[in-house]
């Protein structure tokens, strides 16, 4: 009875030994581009696919990190404007193009004759208006301060259709001029306008358009539709002397 106990042990055993050989020669060979029925090549992109996102995730970040710094920046060289005439109340908003005060916004906003007020860093500073084209939309102004912000100018012919562009102009709200941004592309752009995909209110008129860069682009009209169209900073700088 025990030689037949002894013999079936044995021969258990080699069966053992037999099958453990077959796998570790056998499937390798037979599955040698695939483990549990996955494609080694998709197993290749699953593993990498964290790197991916990691990827994505940092480039998100690097492109918060720049607007937000675009917008401080541009956001020092912003000022909120109320116009006063017998017919109306106009808010809209310039911006300061030197440290002396020389400044610029559309025509529109400081109509002769107006009472005009200019919020500037938290203050009401003195202005003089110097110049008007009416053609083009744009005032240029002297405000009575020193130390301002002025920001940097876009290369106008490196524009590109469909460019990620920024709005940023002053809102008034309990008689305190805020900052409001907006986001959008150019749809398209000639010598005299860039027009985007941004709707605003009649309030924003005056605000700037600049790239992720935090460099000008234009100065903002908006039309009855709300439409936002940009007078490009090349008839800007040609109209302050630039």
């Amino acid at each position: 009875m025990s030689k037949k106990i002894f013999k079936i042990i044995c021969i258990f055993a080699i069966g053992m030994a037999g099958g453990i050989f077959s796998i570790q020669i056998l499937l390798p060979y037979f599955f040698k581009d695939t483990f549990l029925g996955f494609n080694s090549e998709y197993l290749a992109k699953l593993a990498s696919g964290p790197i991916y996102l990691t990827e994505e995730k940092e480039i998100t970040v690097e492109e918060n990190t720049a607007l937000q710094y675009s917008i401080e920046k541009i956001e020092k060289s912003i000022f909120g404007i109320k116009a006063q005439t017998k017919e109306k109340t106009i808010y809209g908003s310039g911006l300061i193009l030197t440290t002396d005060g020389l400044a610029v916004t559309l025509a529109e906003l400081v109509p002769k004759g107006a009472n005009l007020v200019f919020y500037v860093e938290g203050s009401n500073p003195e202005y003089e208006v110097l110049k008007r084209d009416l053609n083009n939309n744009l005032a240029l102004i002297k405000i009575g301060k020193q130390g301002l912000k002025p920001c940097g100018f876009a290369d106008f012919n490196s524009l590109k259709i469909g460019e990620r562009v920024f709005l940023l102009g002053k809102v008034f709200v309990l008689k305190e001029a805020l900052s409001l941004v907006n986001e959008g592309i150019v749809k398209y752009s000639t010598p005299d306008y860039i027009r985007t995909n941004l709707f605003e209110k009649s309030t924003l008129a005056g605000s700037t358009l600049f790239n992720i860069k935090g460099e000008l682009l234009g100065l903002n009209t908006i039309d009855s539709e709300g439409k936002v169209t940009a007078i490009p900073i090349t008839i800007i700088r040609s109209f302050a002397g630039f």
